[in-house]
């Protein structure tokens, strides 16, 4: 344990939530798999938890080994990596796969292992460290739109167009992260504004033609219609079925929750183990389970904001921003479903939710975000004697 706490470098308060994220999904995804296996009829309680770990554990390697690189290189890789995931994002939306006459071209089944992968997940952080590169290297010139429309743009529309018949919560995300980003890396508003127009013109003729040829592009606008229509005017007891067992699981828990693994809805509530598990947390640990889950991730985000104040080059800033910032705007989105604040999106809750390449993707920029705080941080989190992993922990929270 002390030899891995020596080659342990960065920012300690961000270790220290992540560790006590992942440690913590192990319980509500461990109480929500039943759904899995009594209602879906998939597996077993125990083979879904030693999954779960397995996944997770595989994902701090990850984010181990890329906190050690040098963060510059990221730049490099990310212009490398471009052209990949468009070629991924392609073929994944050339399978044609369909659900009820819906596009569910999301994933690619890899060979031999048995596991799927979402490209698109992978497709944000290549394109959000693509786009902090450029924008370092314009941050002290002039920036004139015709000159970004190839280099920024084009990949932007590319990797968001590719992504929007599948899944449009995750390509309207992506695009909005971009503008922030944009903005802040000193891109003019007046640029941006006809960038944002330019999105919703290309997003309406999207639905109209989608609307006009549904056999010749399979899609999803009917599903988003459905889902805003049910947020706006309410639904049908089918169409809203999800959300009210997500409400009756948060009220059934009042203010300390009916207590780890007695929920009762998670055998009712589709995606229990993932897009609706903050609902379970609150069934489980109440409205302070679900408030303290709520302030680790805006602690999180701070310390996001405190890394990305440190950095010491332009690059590092925006890079920490670029990365860091869809996982807590992710998690809002996620616990805003579930109280209906937000129509349905099926966006997991990062670090907690069952998955695969989602969860992986996660650990992949928190590792980036470390890797440029490692650059100010030369010794390692545990370099004294007296040191301990819990009085770290203790000391950092």
């Amino acid at each position: 344990m002390k030899q891995l706490l020596n080659n342990i470098y960065g920012d300690k308060a961000i270790w220290a939530l992540v560790v006590l994220l992942a440690i913590f999904s192990f319980l509500p995804v461990y109480s929500a798999s039943s759904n899995l296996v009594y209602v879906v009829g998939n597996g077993s309680v125990v083979g879904h938890i030693l999954k779960h770990i397995v996944i997770v554990v595989v994902g701090m390697t990850i984010m181990f080994g890329i906190h050690r690189m040098p963060f510059r290189y990221f730049k490099g890789l990310s212009i490398m990596l471009l052209p990949v995931v468009l070629l991924l994002l392609l073929y994944t939306a050339l399978q044609g796969s369909t659900i009820g006459g819906a596009n569910a071209s999301r994933w690619i089944r890899i060979p031999l292992m048995g596991i799927t992968f979402q490209p698109s997940t992978l497709a944000m952080v290549v394109l959000m460290i693509y786009i902090s590169g450029y924008l370092s290297k314009k941050r002290e010139q002039i920036i004139r739109f015709g000159e970004s429309i190839l280099p920024l743009w084009l990949p932007v529309f590319l990797i968001v167009g590719l992504v929007l018949p599948s899944n449009f919560s995750t390509a309207a995300m992506m695009f909005l992260m971009v503008l922030v980003l944009a903005f802040l890396g000193g891109y003019p508003l007046k640029y941006l504004a006809g960038i944002l127009v330019a999105g919703m013109i290309g997003l309406t003729l999207f639905v109209l033609l989608a609307k006009a040829y549904p056999e010749a592009m399979p899609n999803r606008v009917d599903t988003w219609m459905s889902r805003l229509d049910s947020f706006y005017n309410g639904g049908t007891l089918d169409s809203d079925y999800q959300i009210e067992r997500a409400k009756t699981a948060i009220v059934s828990g009042g203010l300390v929750g009916v207590g780890a693994g007695k929920s009762v809805m998670k055998n009712l509530l589709p995606q229990s183990t993932s897009d609706f598990i903050y609902a379970i947390i609150a069934e489980e640990y109440g409205l302070l389970g679900a408030l303290s889950l709520l302030f680790f991730y805006l602690l999180l985000l701070f310390r996001i904001v405190v890394v990305a104040h440190k950095a010491e080059t332009p690059f590092g800033k925006l890079l920490v921003m670029g990365v860091g910032l869809p996982i807590v705007f992710q998690a809002l989105v996620n616990m805003a479903v579930a109280v209906e604040l937000f129509p349905v999106t099926g966006q997991p809750l990062p670090l907690i939710s069952s998955g695969g390449t989602s969860i992986w993707m996660t650990f992949l920029a928190l590792g980036i975000v470390l890797s440029v705080s490692a650059n100010r941080s030369p010794k390692p989190i545990m370099n004294d004697e007296n040191d301990n992993p819990l009085a770290v922990l203790s000391e950092t929270l």
